[in-house]
C-alpha cells in the first residue's frame, strides 16, 4: 500500500510542477522621461509579448495604461509561455520608444526575469524638415578606383549616372569571393577641406527611440577619412568592423574663409554602414538640423527599396 501511495504522488509531481510554473507573473514598472530627465505624464505605456499557439502561429497580447505624475506606469500579468517581452511608450508630440527583453536567455529562477524596471526616453518633436534621403545598397560602379557620390542627385558621379558634384568619395576593394562571402575594404574620403565624418555613440537610453540620431549635427569633430574592412585569414581572428546599427554624422560642401574658418557647409547623417546605408542631407547651408520629415523627401523617383521612412 505504501509503494502505491508513493507511486501515486510521483505521478502527480509533473502536474504540480506545471501548475506551479504557470503561476509565474511578470511585473513591470515603466518610467517614461523626456530629454531633460523630466517625467512625461499621461504617456501611453505598454508591455507586450507573443505566445506560440498550438497551431504554430504567434498570438499577440499586451497590457497598457497611462503614466502618472511621476511618469510611471506599473503593470503585471500571468506568464503564459512567451519567450520575449516588449516595452514601449508614446505620446503626441514625441517620438515613440521601444525596447525588448529576451526571456529565453533568462533562467526561471532569476527574479529579474519576472520583475522589470524599465526607463524609456521620449524625444520631443523638434523641427522635422525636408531632406535628401535614400537607402543605398550597391557597390561603386568601378571597384578599386575612387568614385564620387552626389547626395543631392542620389547617384554616382561618372559616365552614365546622374551625379554632378561629389559629396563622398568611395573606394572599394574586393579581395576574395566565395559564394556570397568575400573580403573587402572600403575607404571613404571627401573632396573639400573641412568635409568629414564622425561616429555618433548612441547613449543607452536613446537606443529605443524612434529618432535614433540627435536633433542636430555637431559643429566640429569631423574626420577627413574613414576605412572599413572585412577579412578572415588562417590563424588570425576574423575582422569585420561594419555595423548595420551604426550612426554617422557628416559635413560636406564645406567652404572656408582665408582664416580657415567654415563659412558654409551642409550637414547630414547616416544610418548603417558602408556599403549598405541610409543617408540624410539637409539642403540648407549651415543648418545643422538633421531631423527628417519622411513625408518630405527631396529625392523623387526612388525605387521602393530605396525609400526612407525613419526620421
Amino acid at each position: 500500500m505504501k509503494r502505491l501511495t508513493i507511486f501515486a504522488i510521483l505521478l502527480l509531481l509533473p502536474k504540480l510542477t506545471t501548475a506551479q510554473s504557470a503561476t509565474n507573473t511578470w511585473h513591470a514598472m515603466i518610467k517614461v522621461i523626456g530629454e531633460a530627465g523630466q517625467p512625461v505624464v499621461n504617456a501611453k505605456a505598454q508591455m507586450d509579448w507573443n505566445v506560440n499557439a498550438p497551431n504554430g502561429m504567434l498570438t499577440f497580447d499586451k497590457t497598457e495604461g497611462l503614466t502618472d505624475t511621476n511618469g510611471v506606469f506599473t503593470t503585471s500579468h500571468e506568464a503564459n509561455g512567451s519567450t520575449d517581452l516588449g516595452f514601449s511608450a508614446s505620446k503626441e508630440g514625441y517620438y515613440s520608444a521601444r525596447i525588448g527583453y529576451p526571456l529565453a536567455y533568462a533562467n526561471d529562477s532569476d527574479p529579474a526575469k519576472w520583475n522589470h524596471n524599465v526607463t524609456l526616453l521620449l524625444k520631443q518633436f523638434g523641427r522635422p524638415i525636408a531632406m535628401y534621403a535614400k537607402y543605398v545598397d550597391e557597390n561603386p560602379p568601378t571597384l578599386g578606383q575612387p568614385i564620387g557620390y552626389d547626395l543631392m542627385a542620389g547617384d554616382w558621379v561618372c559616365a552614365g549616372h546622374k551625379g554632378m558634384n561629389a559629396d563622398f568619395i568611395f573606394q572599394k576593394w574586393t579581395y576574395r569571393k566565395s559564394g556570397a562571402d568575400y573580403e573587402y575594404k572600403v575607404k571613404v574620403t571627401f573632396p573639400k577641406n573641412g568635409d568629414g565624418i564622425q561616429i555618433y555613440a548612441i547613449p543607452d537610453l536613446e537606443k529605443g527611440s524612434g529618432l535614433r540620431s540627435p536633433h542636430e549635427a555637431p559643429v566640429d569633430g569631423y574626420q577627413p577619412e574613414l576605412s572599413k574592412e572585412r577579412s578572415a585569414h588562417p590563424g588570425q581572428p576574423a575582422k569585420n568592423d561594419s555595423d548595420p546599427s551604426r550612426i554617422y554624422l557628416f559635413r560636406v560642401r564645406t567652404a572656408k574663409d582665408h582664416n580657415g574658418s567654415v563659412v558654409s557647409a551642409h550637414y547630414g547623417k547616416i544610418y548603417g554602414d558602408f556599403m549598405q546605408f541610409t543617408y540624410y542631407l539637409n539642403p540648407t547651408p549651415n543648418d545643422r538640423n538633421i531631423e527628417f520629415d519622411p513625408k518630405q523627401n527631396l529625392l523623387g523617383n526612388l525605387q521602393p527599396a530605396e525609400e526612407v521612412s525613419a526620421p
